[in-house]
């Protein structure tokens, strides 16, 4: 299937992409760790089914030196021990706060307290931002039929900076 739309074709899809870009490199530049910021993208991806995303996230937490055996375990991490008990608490609060919608309550008091245990303010706040911003960028994805496989690593800086 071919793609729906090119968002960066039209004047105001370009605005509004270029606009979460700058949202994203505000979160990059944050003291999140940029590892848990890839595995946090990637498992959100992941979730909503975003090829397109999951290609990017992937590829460029690789080409940053991530481990192919984290990058392959970060959708069963519960069932592996190559992550940090921080990552795992972001790991957490990501598939609870992408499933609200699932006939989830949402997150939880005990990821919450996980989450504050392991990131201070600036971090939490990070991380929050993040996961509402994959979220919105996997929901363009999906809506717009954009296809995983093709991405070259740091390739979106170029189409949206």
């Amino acid at each position: 299937m071919e793609p729906r739309m090119n968002l960066f074709a039209h004047e105001i899809g370009a605005r509004i992409g270029k606009r979460i870009y700058a949202v994203s490199q505000v979160i990059q530049e944050s003291p999140l760790p940029k590892e848990t910021q890839e595995l946090v993208q990637l498992r959100a991806s992941q979730i909503n089914g975003c090829g397109f995303c999951v290609d990017i996230h992937a590829k460029d937490a690789a080409a940053a030196g991530e481990s192919a055996a984290r990058l392959d375990l970060v959708a069963a991490w519960r069932h592996s021990t190559v992550f940090t008990e921080a990552e795992r608490a972001a790991l957490a609060l990501v598939e609870e706060g992408t499933r609200i919608a699932d006939a989830s309550p949402g997150v939880s008091d005990e990821t919450w307290a996980r989450v504050r245990e392991h990131f201070d303010e600036d971090q939490a706040v990070a991380l929050v931002s993040l996961i509402a911003m994959i979220n919105a960028t996997n929901r363009l994805g999906v809506i717009l039929n954009n296809q995983g496989g093709s991405y070259e690593p740091g390739a979106l800086a170029t189409v949206a900076g």
